[in-house]
């Protein structure tokens, strides 16, 4: 299965809607990545509001897309984070302290706005 990837402007939108397993997360983070090249896109929301849970794995690919995509000069906001996806993170020690959050994909399209024109 695979996450639709939206373009618009110099942006990519990206509404994680499915549960995430483990070739899903791969395959998510190839495609960001091909698309980030291709389109030249400078940033990049990824909303987890419809995300739940996450276990270690996917976790880390997560850690690793935002990283990957700064590498590749996309600034990443996340939106949408529920408390025990946070708890997640923080425990198996994914600390995402550069990487600008909002409460929903509104609010993360303004963040990365603001976060670009810096």
């Amino acid at each position: 299965m695979r996450i639709p990837i939206l373009k618009l402007h110099h942006y990519l939108l990206v509404s994680i809607q499915i549960e995430l397993d483990d070739q899903t997360a791969i395959n998510f983070q190839e495609d960001l990545l091909d698309k980030i090249h291709k389109s030249g896109a400078t940033g990049v929301v990824i909303d987890l509001t419809s995300v739940d849970m996450i276990d270690s794995f996917i976790a880390k690919v997560l850690g690793d897309v935002v990283s990957m995509s700064d590498l590749m000069g996309a600034k990443v906001v996340l939106t949408g984070i529920q408390p025990a996806v946070a708890v997640t993170l923080i425990d198996l020690g994914i600390h995402l302290q550069n990487v600008p959050t909002a409460l929903d994909l509104e609010q993360g399209l303004i963040k990365l706005r603001q976060e670009l024109e810096e």
